[in-house]
């Protein structure tokens, strides 16, 4: 006998209203959830490890959600592009923090998370130093929370200098995911990133910095690979220092076992206080990354949802909820409740098997399609794989490109929220038509005639028509139409 229709929308609070499914009372295990939607080019074996991890596995994303904890923060190198004393709670940047954690604080973090967000499924440490560095602290937590919550996922976000004294410990502790940031492998190139290093008891400087760092790096991720951790690799793109020089990192890196090479833009604005912030470095722009992404391909595989997220983030890649978790809002006695992301994951195994289904209908016909051009399509969306965020509230674009070779993501565009408190600001919507250069089309579940009618002026056509919808069967529907072909049948 089957329970009532639940909306996944009433145990988070936040995910998309159109996501509802049937829970029966023999539903799926946890365990095996999401096992159908395994990619054919995935080793089941990896596909266990990342199907339910947001940064490993971009259809997760849509579903899951991370946390991080900033229980580490002392660090042993300086990058030119980090002030970790900056923080603004609308911010999201690697190693901003609003308040430093004690590993027990944070379990206590943990556990308040847990039972409020279902959708959490890893928890990760990302400084605001660096995890490895301060690896007491690291370990301290890692080995509290798998006692409490022994089913979610540990990650490390490290930048490789103390990577090697740790691999065995990380290995003992199950953690199968670490994020090296690797942002060149010639001493020449780093010099001009890395002012200075601390490694065994000593400072140093300039090219002979760099050039240690890259060989703990490399020996780190060779020692990660052998013992099957899956790594991923960061790289700032900085124009004019290392944005041609990430091809060779990409190559390294591929050669050494890493499982995704992440390239993300260089965050350069004077009020954040870094060197390059305050020189005038500037950053690469969404059409700059694209052509260097672009050119990567053929590789190591690419990820490109990433969302550069704080050291304190929590919830679904894209939002963050971490202000509503601060320390004074939770109760110094908590016990896990597990009950929720259960349910949830059981609900989800389900949507994700139908909507695994219609996204290889939408590809299957955009590659049959007469066509042989491409389009850009900027998406509203909340989470879920679907067109559900009105335009005037959108953030960020996630953006797709279809082509006769499929649809394919190809990241994000953030923007400045255009509506607020019902009107829309006209100096925010030239912003938000700025941010998206080189879009052919935009999709999202409500737009006005206001908005619609300036993206028109700037080349850009906008449609609500395919609200709800998902994502790939919309762009697939739009490329048909383009190509003179049928058009799919919207999914409820």
């Amino acid at each position: 006998m089957s329970a009532p229709v639940i909306s996944v929308e009433s145990l988070t609070g936040r995910f998309s209203d159109q996501l509802l499914a049937s829970a029966d009372s023999g539903g799926c295990a946890s365990s095996s959830c999401g096992s159908s939607t395994r990619p054919s080019d995935v080793d089941p074996a990896v596909w266990d490890k990342i199907k339910d991890h947001p940064c490993f596995s971009e259809e997760a994303h849509h579903y899951f959600a991370r946390m991080h904890v900033a229980v580490a923060p002392a660090c042993n190198v300086q990058c030119n592009y980090c002030n970790r004393k900056y923080d603004c709670a609308n911010e999201s940047r690697p190693g901003v923090v609003s308040e430093k954690l004690t590993p027990d604080q944070a379990v206590r973090k943990v556990i308040a998370v847990a039972n409020e967000v279902p959708q959490l499924s890893v928890l990760g440490i990302a400084g605001p130093g660096d995890a490895c560095y301060d690896w007491e602290k690291t370990k301290a937590t890692f080995e509290r929370v798998a006692r409490q919550i022994p089913d979610i996922k540990l990650c490390v976000s490290t930048n490789g200098l103390a990577l090697p004294d740790h691999v065995d410990e990380l290995a003992e502790m199950n953690v199968d995911h670490v994020t090296i940031t690797i942002n060149m492998v010639d001493p020449e190139v780093g010099a001009k990133i890395y002012p200075w290093i601390f490694h065994d008891h000593r400072r140093y400087v300039g090219s002979q910095a760099a050039r240690i760092l890259h060989e703990r790096q490399m020996l780190g991720l060779e020692m990660l690979s052998a013992r099957g951790i899956l790594t991923k690799i960061n790289s700032v793109m900085i124009p004019g220092v290392n944005d041609q020089h990430l091809i060779e990192v990409n190559k390294w890196v591929k050669q050494r076992g890493a499982f995704l090479h992440n390239v993300m833009p260089l965050i350069s604005d004077p009020a954040h206080g870094t060197h390059y912030g305050l020189t005038g470095q500037r950053g690469p722009n969404a059409m700059e990354m694209k052509a260097l992404q672009d050119r990567l391909e053929g590789g190591a595989k690419l990820m490109r949802h990433c969302r550069q997220c704080r050291a304190d983030a929590v919830g679904l890649l894209g939002e963050d909820r971490g202000q509503e978790f601060t320390l004074d809002q939770i109760p110094r006695e908590l016990t896990y409740d597990a009950s929720k992301r259960e349910t949830y994951r059981e609900l989800v195994a389900d949507e994700r098997r139908d909507h695994l289904a219609a996204r290889s209908e939408a590809i299957g016909m955009v590659k049959t399609a007469s066509s042989g051009k491409s389009l850009l399509v900027a998406v509203a969306t909340k989470g879920g794989g679907r067109v559900n965020e009105h335009f005037g509230h959108a953030k960020e674009f996630q953006v797709y490109e279809a082509s006769p070779t499929g649809i394919n993501f190809v990241g994000h565009r953030k923007v400045e929220q255009y509506c607020l408190g019902g009107w829309g600001e006209n100096a925010t919507l030239d912003g938000v038509i700025a941010a998206l250069e080189g879009i052919d089309f935009v999709l999202c579940a409500k737009i006005g005639n206001c908005p619609k009618d300036q993206l028109a002026d700037a080349g850009i056509r906008a449609t609500d028509a395919y609200g709800h919808d998902y994502i790939e069967t919309a762009i697939g529907a739009i490329y048909a139409a383009e190509s003179g072909g049928p058009a799919l049948t919207a999914t409820a």
